[in-house]
């Protein structure tokens, strides 16, 4: 209306009446000059008056934009991970100081052990801080540092990841004459290298990773294709160890899946995938209605052998292994059998549900034949958080039923640790009527199992009491396991004698999910990443392809993927 005003005064100076005192050829010309010149200036303005408009429309829609971004991140979209595995997308939920603090003493409990690891066991497979010198467990593959890759890159030890680079470039040597384990050198030398190759696009890592599986790739040629279980790195002769009677053992032959197709991805070249594919398949095809398999296979027929059922040592990752993969594949209908295989599992663990009196401990019991046995390792605490995390696949009714589930079991866990003297949990535990829990095997080898169910539960839930039992057994490993020169375990967790050995997931798994359990969801997001048994992530990608031609001629990869730890039962002594 103002602008209207304004115009209308001026064009009063247009009225042939305002120059009837002025000549006449004069005011004619005059007056078609004012009124050129005030067409022209009304033009003007009006266009100016339209940009003005037109810019403020503009920054307005930016910053509605702006607005509905930082909705989007409140909201929990953790964004694209960036080459450290963080959200490039700045969180607006600020880090929790209490947090913080406690993520950087975890770190320098980290730092801590690397150094003790840098300064007496430099590329040995592992240290033994008491004696203070470094042992080859695993042939002599530099376990320790590959396990630590992807720990060290996460918490943005640069310094240390690099230095642990150059030995991989230069003294990494996988020809040797080393009868290794097939399930352990996966999880955690393929595993390792290929998560610091997802995480930092060195392809050093990628061509390390294919050396390595290309020669573990013989272990598979069997008559069923379930793999033998120990091979030779140099020859490539094949065979299962003497004490399992000829058999291959579940968890080391179902727990190649999620690095062996992430090798086939990332190179384009089908083979790794085929084989450990073919494994599900032929476990399928004699899946039985409850879903669980006893812990010893015929390599030559791929059936079952008469043995122990658990959720423990030599069972346990075979049931991780199937939800991952779907996982791992983005949940499509290409991995839908990963996911039905075990939600049928999940069936079988519900029948060996039990409680203990007077307080109720919920466990999971081990099954030979018919017969039920109260007992429990350590080793099965990472199954809190894998029913946590497939929780997320069911309807609501059941999604709460197994997450209430879960929440029971980590409580049980929990208990593992708080019921000894020294906080920290025995091996195995067994469950008497009156009694709940009793310690069965002492001895405490800084296992990750419980603190990886607690960093599930806390992502999943935002529960913080999984923070805070996280930090009381972080406690607990300071008090008892620290020394001057590294992490040792405990020979006995009642008396607290030390062990001589840092093993190599104290460092790849207990150190780095603890790191996790106070950073922010969006580091390392389950979104994005999915973890091996070894705590290793892998890049999530997403899977529309049946199994076959992964690869062309050319050894380019097929666009059938767009971008989105259990070990043995082993103890070292003195």
């Amino acid at each position: 209306m103002a602008r209207a005003r304004s115009s209308a005064s001026r064009w009063r100076y247009c009225n042939p009446s305002y120059y009837l005192k002025r000549p006449k050829r004069l005011a004619l010309l005059f007056i078609a000059f004012v009124c050129v010149s005030f067409l022209v200036w009304d033009r003007q303005t009006l266009v100016r008056e339209q940009e003005i408009e037109v810019a403020s429309l503009k920054a307005e829609l930016t910053h509605l934009q702006d607005l509905l971004d930082e909705l989007k991140s409140i909201g929990g979209n953790a964004g694209v991970s960036g080459r450290n595995g963080k959200s490039s997308k700045k969180s607006t939920v600020p880090d929790d100081p209490i947090d913080i603090q406690r993520r950087e003493k975890v770190k320098d409990a980290m730092l801590h052990a690397w150094s003790s690891y840098e300064k007496y066991a430099w590329g040995q497979d592992e240290l033994q801080p008491q004696s203070k010198n470094g042992v080859n467990s695993f042939g002599g593959l530099g376990a320790t540092l590959i396990d630590s890759l992807d720990t060290l890159y996460i918490m943005g030890l640069d310094e240390q990841f690099q230095r642990a680079r150059e030995w991989v470039a230069n003294s990494l040597d996988f020809n040797k004459n080393y009868e290794a384990s097939v399930f352990e050198t996966t999880i955690r030398v393929v595993g390792g290298l290929l998560s610091a190759y997802d995480l930092s696009e060195d392809k050093l890592f990628l061509e390390k990773a294919r050396d390595i599986a290309d020669r573990l790739l013989p272990a598979w040629n069997t008559p069923s294709g379930i793999p033998y279980n120990i091979i030779n790195l140099a020859h490539g002769n094949a065979h299962n160890p003497g004490w399992t009677g000829g058999d291959s053992i579940l968890a080391d032959s179902g727990t190649e899946q999620l690095e062996f197709i992430a090798l086939s991805q990332r190179t384009g070249d089908p083979k790794y995938q085929k084989k450990v594919e073919n494994v599900i398949i032929e476990l399928n095809k004699t899946f039985p209605a409850d879903g669980l398999l006893p812990i010893y296979i015929n390599p030559h027929r791929g059936t079952s052998s008469y043995s122990t059922i658990t959720f423990g040592a030599m069972g346990d990752s075979f049931y991780e292994y199937l939800l991952k993969v779907w996982i791992q594949g983005n949940k499509t209908a290409a991995v839908k059998h990963y996911r039905e295989m075990w939600e049928t599992s999940m069936k079988g663990l519900l029948s060996l549900v039990r409680r203990t009196t007077p307080s109720s401990f919920t466990y999971i019991c081990e099954k030979n034949g018919d017969s039920l046995h109260d007992k429990m390792d350590e080793l099965a605490c990472f199954a809190p958080g894998m029913i946590a995390l497939g929780s997320l696949g069911y309807g609501p009714e059941e999604s709460q039923k197994f997450l209430s589930l879960a929440e029971e079991l980590a409580w049980t866990c929990y208990n593992f640790y708080q019921s000894t003297p020294t906080k920290l949990a025995g091996e195995n535990y067994f469950f008497h009527s009156g009694q709940d829990m009793s310690v069965g095997t002492s001895w405490n080898i800084l296992r990750p199992e419980t603190v990886e169910s607690l960093f599930y539960l806390w992502r999943l839930t935002g529960n913080k009491t999984y923070q805070e039992w996280g930090w009381n057994i972080f406690q607990a490993f300071e008090k008892n396991s620290r020394i001057e020169s590294g992490y040792v375990g405990l020979k006995d967790v009642n008396s607290g004698v030390k062990d001589n050995m840092m093993q190599s997931f104290f460092l790849a798994e207990t150190l780095e999910y603890l790191y996790l359990l106070f950073s922010p969801s969006s580091v390392i997001s389950l979104d994005e990443w999915v973890f091996n048994t070894e705590a290793h992530p892998i890049r999530i990608m997403t899977r529309h392809d049946n199994g076959e031609n992964l690869g062309g001629s050319d050894g380019q990869q097929k666009q059938f993927y767009r971008l989105r730890g259990r070990k043995e039962g082993r103890r070292v002594d003195d």
